[in-house]
């Protein structure tokens, strides 16, 4: 079942950016926060600051140190966290979505940033 962490976890995720494609999420909390139950889905998180956290599903439990400035990683998964650590936790989640076709050899395709 998918929890999305935007709405178990008001206080601590935000959408920062949304299109077909991705869906950005800031996260953000404090030493001692423990979160409810969420899902995410295939994603990578970026993480801002270093953190220390137990990340829990089913039963099972594992810790986990990151510092600041690396991009990680996070298979799908279900799980609840803690902020184990006497820092806080500044992250972004980059989400994917079921993925686009890729039109081959178009030429129309826009280069750089855009705003969706």
């Amino acid at each position: 079942m998918a929890l999305d962490p935007v709405e178990t976890n008001p206080g601590n995720y935000r959408i920062a950016f949304e299109n077909e494609r991705v869906r950005v999420l800031e996260y953000t909390d404090e030493p001692g926060h423990a979160t409810s139950e969420h899902s995410h889905p295939d994603s990578v998180m970026i993480t801002l600051s270093s953190f220390r956290r137990r990340i829990s599903t089913n039963g099972r439990s594992m810790d986990v140190e990151l510092p600041a400035g690396v991009a990680r990683w996070l298979p799908a998964q279900h799980h609840s966290g803690e902020n184990t650590g006497d820092t806080g936790t500044h992250t972004f989640f980059i989400e994917l979505k079921e993925s686009a076709e890729v039109r081959a050899g178009a030429t129309d395709e826009p280069l750089g940033p855009a705003d969706s």
